[in-house]
């Protein structure tokens, strides 16, 4: 069996939906299972609708019927007969929605957010299901709630493998073209859960492991995995292929094509992964597999915007050491600061990291009682994986450079434009 996702780009509208159908006509379909994600910007739109929940806005209605509205206009593009099984079956996903928001007495954010987050994926492949079958392209449609088991961490789930291989090796059938959903799982209780960061991509990989799957293949609207990120470098290079260490390096550092919990399932049984276009599905896209050399040999840059560089020194010239340091990151951990780079002397200690939450002045609060504290903020750290000096030259022209560290195979640097 193959194992394919489509993320939301690939299904935003109706012309996405039918280029889905084209691809599999061109690349096949037997024996296939599709993980598609939530359609376009879905997952904002519902992310919308719990802030209005939490918050007893008077736009909590007004925000649903956005989310309606998206997906009739593309029901309305895909079948020409309303009378279609499918609007009922949408229409229920809705009223299941409105029904739980009326009756739900958990203030647990984070369970709502998956109870209802999880529904674009559930009307995704809904969609996708009913418009293959009226076209003649018979589908399995599976809820993936039924196979993949997680613990009760909503937002960021634990897989049970064993129960998950049970039920996926038990009940998925092979020669036919299965569809089901990215991101989800359930609990013991059968509540919702979801798999937190590029969550679709390891639900393509949780299934290409339990089915011992030949590959599995990512479809983005990129040609494959580049060198850079073209938003922010110029002439970005294809890579033909790479190792499963070198992408879990990668994606250490940074870059968003391929998560690390993603690799390490396929890792394990040595399942080869492609990256390819959904424009252009015949191209050979990359190929990610065990001691594949890096082809093209070049440097790989990664770019994170928006940091913070902190510097911490003692206030009366002790050392800082390992106890000051095992505190400092017990507190980044506590205030969920996200670090990325760590650079130490005898009396100071720098470390650039993402302020997703915008917890760090409450954190500097607390660090100031044992030191001082200085920082600049809206720093950027590229990283550059097989650097060399023009590469190193390229990333700092024009910058000032506040922290250079390199090691064999790798060189991170913080940057301030001037």
């Amino acid at each position: 069996m193959k194992v394919f996702k489509f993320g939301g780009a690939s299904v935003k509208d109706a012309e996405g939906i039918k280029n889905v159908y084209n691809l599999l006509q061109q690349v096949g379909h037997e024996n296939v299972l599709l993980v598609i994600s939530a359609m376009g910007k879905t997952t904002n739109a519902f992310e919308v609708v719990i802030k209005n929940y939490f918050d007893k806005s008077a736009e909590l209605q007004a925000s649903i019927q956005e989310v309606k509205k998206y997906h009739n206009q593309i029901l309305l593009e895909l079948f020409d007969d309303e009378s279609n099984a499918v609007f009922t079956a949408v229409g229920k996903i809705f009223t299941d929605l409105e029904s739980f928001l009326k009756n739900n007495k958990s203030p647990n954010y984070n369970f709502v957010y998956d109870q209802v987050v999880s529904l674009g994926e559930i009307i995704s492949t809904t969609i996708v299901s009913h418009y293959f079958n009226h076209l003649g392209l018979k589908n399995s449609w599976l809820d993936v709630r039924e196979f993949v088991k997680t613990d009760n961490t909503y937002r960021d789930a634990v897989v049970d493998w064993e129960a998950t291989q049970k039920n996926i090796s038990k009940n998925v059938k092979k020669k036919t073209l299965n569809i089901t959903q990215g991101f989800l799982g359930s609990d013991e209780n059968n509540f919702t859960t979801t798999l937190g960061r590029e969550g679709s991509d390891y639900t393509a990989a949780i299934f290409a492991y339990c089915l011992n799957a030949e590959n599995v293949t990512i479809w983005k609207d990129v040609p494959g995995v580049l060198n850079a990120d073209p938003r922010y470098f110029e002439n970005a290079i294809l890579l033909n292929q790479i190792s499963y260490r070198e992408a879990i390096e990668l994606a250490f550092y940074g870059a968003t094509v391929i998560h690390p919990k993603t690799l390490q399932p396929l890792q394990k049984k040595e399942i080869p992964l492609y990256v390819k276009s959904f424009v252009n599905p015949l191209l050979p896209g990359t190929s990610v597999s065990k001691g594949a050399d890096l082809e093209p040999q070049t440097p790989c840059f990664i770019v994170k915007k928006n940091q913070l560089l902190i510097s911490l020194s003692s206030l009366d010239f002790s050392f800082i050491m390992e106890e000051n340091i095992s505190e400092i990151f017990m507190l980044l951990h506590k205030y969920k600061i996200k670090v990325h780079l760590i650079q130490n002397t005898a009396i100071s200690f720098s470390v650039c990291v993402d302020d997703k939450f915008g917890n760090f002045q409450e954190l500097k609060s607390v660090l100031s009682k044992k030191f001082q504290v200085t920082y600049n903020d809206n720093v950027s750290l590229y990283t550059i994986r097989h650097f060399n000096e023009n590469s190193a030259d390229a990333v700092a022209k024009n910058k000032e450079v506040l922290v250079r560290q390199l090691s064999r195979e790798t060189l991170q640097i913080v940057t301030k434009d001037i």
